[in-house]
C-alpha cells in the first residue's frame, strides 16, 4: 500500500514547504486540480524538480484529447496522470496509448460514475494502471465517504491497482487499510493538521502495518 499526499489549495512555494513537512512518509504528491487550475504544469515541474525521488501525479481530470494532455503533463515530469472514469472509451484507451509511450502511469477516477461495478471492469479491461474511487468535496460537506465503493471495485477489478480518495483522516484510516486498496489518498487529512508530519507518520506507519 503507499500513500499519496494531495495538494490541493496551495501555490507552488506552498506545496514545496508542505512536501518538505512530509517526504519521509509519503510515496507520491498529487498537484490537485485547483493547483494545476491556478499555476498550470509548472507546478508539476517544480514539484518534480524539487523531489525527483518522489512519483508526481497531475490531477488533470481529462475528459477528452486525453493524448495530447497525457503527452504534456508527461513533459512537466508527471510520473501518473488522472483520467475521468465517465469519459468515453477511446478517451481513455488514448490515454493509456499514450502514457505506455511516455513510460507513465494512469488513474481512473471514479467520480460521479453511476454504475461503479460495471465501469471499473471496462476500464480495467483498457490497460488503465490504477482505478480509484473518489468523493469529491460536494459530497464529502454532507457526510460521504467512497469505503463501500473501495469495496465494490475490490471484487470486480482484476489487473489495475486499486485507489481510494476523499475526506481520509487519521481516524478513518484503519477502516481503509481493511478493505485493502494499493493507493491511499489523504489531503486534508494531513495538510489540514496542525503538525502534519506527525500525522503523515502516524498514516505511513498504519499503511505499512496493513
Amino acid at each position: 500500500m503507499e500513500l499519496q499526499l494531495a495538494l490541493d489549495l496551495v501555490d507552488i512555494p506552498q506545496a514545496i514547504e508542505l512536501v518538505k513537512e512530509v517526504e519521509p512518509y509519503i510515496d507520491i504528491v498529487e498537484i490537485g486540480t485547483p493547483v494545476v487550475i491556478n499555476e498550470g504544469l509548472r507546478a508539476v515541474k517544480e514539484v518534480k524538480a524539487a523531489f525527483p525521488h518522489l512519483k508526481v501525479l497531475a490531477d488533470l481530470k481529462v475528459m477528452d484529447a486525453a493524448g495530447y494532455e497525457v503527452m504534456k503533463a508527461s513533459e512537466a515530469g508527471a510520473d501518473i496522470v488522472t483520467i475521468l472514469g465517465a469519459a468515453e472509451d477511446m478517451t481513455i484507451k488514448g490515454a493509456v496509448e499514450e502514457a505506455k509511450k511516455q513510460g507513465k502511469k494512469i488513474l481512473i477516477d471514479m467520480i460521479s460514475v453511476k454504475d461503479l461495478a460495471q465501469r471499473a471492469q471496462e476500464v480495467d479491461a483498457f490497460g488503465v494502471d490504477y482505478i480509484c474511487v473518489h468523493t469529491g468535496y460536494d459530497l464529502q460537506a454532507v457526510g460521504k465517504n467512497s469505503f463501500e465503493d473501495l469495496r465494490t471495485i475490490k471484487a470486480v477489478v482484476k489487473n489495475a491497482k486499486t485507489a481510494v480518495a476523499g475526506g481520509i483522516k487519521l481516524s478513518t484510516l484503519p477502516e481503509v487499510i481493511q478493505a485493502q486498496p494499493d493507493l491511499i489518498i489523504v489531503g486534508g487529512g494531513i495538510t489540514g493538521e496542525d503538525n502534519k508530519q506527525a500525522v503523515a507518520a502516524e498514516m505511513q506507519k498504519l499503511i505499512k502495518q496493513g
